[in-house]
């Protein structure tokens, strides 16, 4: 069973990202492989901390810079040192009319990996993607959780296992668990 915290999250980023033309989309993705089965035209893994964004631009062997048509980073950005300068580098990656998703925690236990450094709502991001070289005209952020859901993070055992017979997925705005954005570079 997937985790309780990501449900809507991943419904929801789905549905936004196969409205793209994926088929003809190079994706690049830092952190995880939640994006390999999204169907683009090629698919590459870049794992954090090994490939550290915050520095700059991800490069390929022969030390030319890589560039996306899509790049895809889930639950790492509250684990960097330098998000502002990430996005920025995340930016200077994607070709022209590319985009930027990304999603990250809110309300959920300090988890180093290596370090856990920063929270954002569906605001804070779109702040962030501003911050970053993004024109605000050409950002989508969403949120979701409730109360239900933070108490179930405040459990031992984490992070909670989605159950269908007792977790409640109506959202909370004012109570979010996770937020996520996606924004196009123009």
């Amino acid at each position: 069973m997937p985790g309780l915290n990501r449900i809507v999250m991943n419904r929801t980023s789905r549905r936004w990202l196969r409205a793209l033309d994926l088929e003809n989309m190079d994706i690049g993705e830092i952190s995880g492989q939640w994006g390999k089965g999204l169907g683009g035209r090629s698919y590459v893994s870049l794992r954090y901390p090994d490939y550290d964004i915050c520095k700059g631009a991800f490069a390929d062997e022969q030390g030319r810079p890589l560039s996306f048509d899509l790049i895809l980073a889930n639950q790492v950005w509250e684990h960097l040192d330098r998000p502002y300068a990430a996005t920025r580098n995340v930016r200077g990656m994607l070709r022209e009319g590319g985009y930027f998703w990304l999603a990250v925690p809110f309300f959920i236990p300090y988890h180093p990996a290596p370090q856990d450094c920063s929270r954002w709502s569906a605001r804070g991001l779109k702040n962030l993607l501003i911050e970053g070289g993004f024109d605000a005209g050409q950002i989508r952020s969403g949120q979701w959780g409730n109360r239900q859901v933070a108490a179930r993070n405040l459990e031992e055992d984490w992070p909670p296992v989605y159950d269908p017979e007792r977790d409640d997925l109506e959202n909370d705005h004012s109570f979010p668990i996770c937020s996520w954005a996606l924004a196009r570079k123009i």
